[in-house]
């Protein structure tokens, strides 16, 4: 089973947690490349390219202009982003199995590095599926990536047993040729929704806490069947099965 999670906006250079190794990801010659466009924009323009004010475009701004320097800091990817997702995930008390078992079994997407393994030692940085730089032939990072990640994905979900556990955000969808993701290999999408007075709502913060701690859920126990999933609880959510089917499993919290 592979489980499929969004990189998060906010990130750290330093963790007090220790990883049992740091690994280079698949794309790093292509983050550089990115990377080294993106550096070439000034902090207004970056205000309007990544659509950020101005504190957020003078960070990245920095950013930019430190990544390629050989000695900047770089962390591995499940520590480097500090998301609402990946702190319910809390590696802070994953042991050296457990991180080495998510190595195979998670992967996360960035719009500067394509796909990561989460032991891949990345640096900071912003960036935005939408954006549209000149030297990708006018196009949006989306369609940089999708035939660069497409096949690499599908072989990785392949790999661990041909089922895929969506629990990225919607637009990540675009960064893969994602009919042919649903046609070679099982895709279950877990969706997590509050009803109230009989209505069906979702509640963003509850769908990042619930990604986290489902991802977290499936990496301690180490599950590998589908159904296996419908054991899953949290805060008061639970599966239900008769709004269910196949390909997406439904869990509700009745308040």
């Amino acid at each position: 089973m592979m489980i499929l999670l969004s990189c998060a906006k906010t990130m750290a250079e330093s963790s007090r947690v220790k990883a049992p190794a740091g690994t280079e990801p698949l794309f790093a010659g292509r983050a550089k490349e990115l990377v080294l466009q993106m550096s070439q924009f000034s902090v207004e323009e970056l205000k309007r390219v990544l659509q950020v004010n101005g504190k957020i475009a003078l960070q990245n701004y920095r950013r930019f202009q430190e990544f390629h320097d050989a000695d900047g800091p770089a962390l591995q990817a499940l520590l480097a982003y500090t998301g609402i997702v990946f702190k319910r995930i809390r590696p802070q008390d994953f042991t050296a199995d457990d991180f080495l078992y998510a190595q195979e079994h998670l992967r996360l997407t960035s719009f500067c590095y394509g796909l990561l393994r989460p032991l891949d030692r990345i640096k900071n940085y912003r960036m935005e599926g939408n954006v549209c730089l000149p030297e990708l032939g006018g196009g949006p990072v989306f369609d940089y990536w999708k035939p660069l990640l497409t096949d690499p994905f599908i072989e990785a979900v392949r790999q661990q047993g041909g089922v895929l556990v969506n629990l990225a955000s919607a637009e990540m969808k675009q960064l893969f040729d994602w009919k042919r993701v649903e046609k070679e290999v099982q895709v279950i999408t877990p969706e997590f929704q509050v009803e109230k007075e009989g209505k069906l709502a979702t509640v963003v913060v509850y769908t990042k806490m619930c990604r986290g701690e489902m991802t977290r859920y499936i990496l301690k126990n180490r599950l590998t069947r589908p159904e296996a999933l419908t054991g899953f609880t949290f805060d008061g959510f639970t599966f239900r099965p008769e709004s269910s089917d196949g390909t997406t499993f439904r869990f509700t919290l009745r308040t």
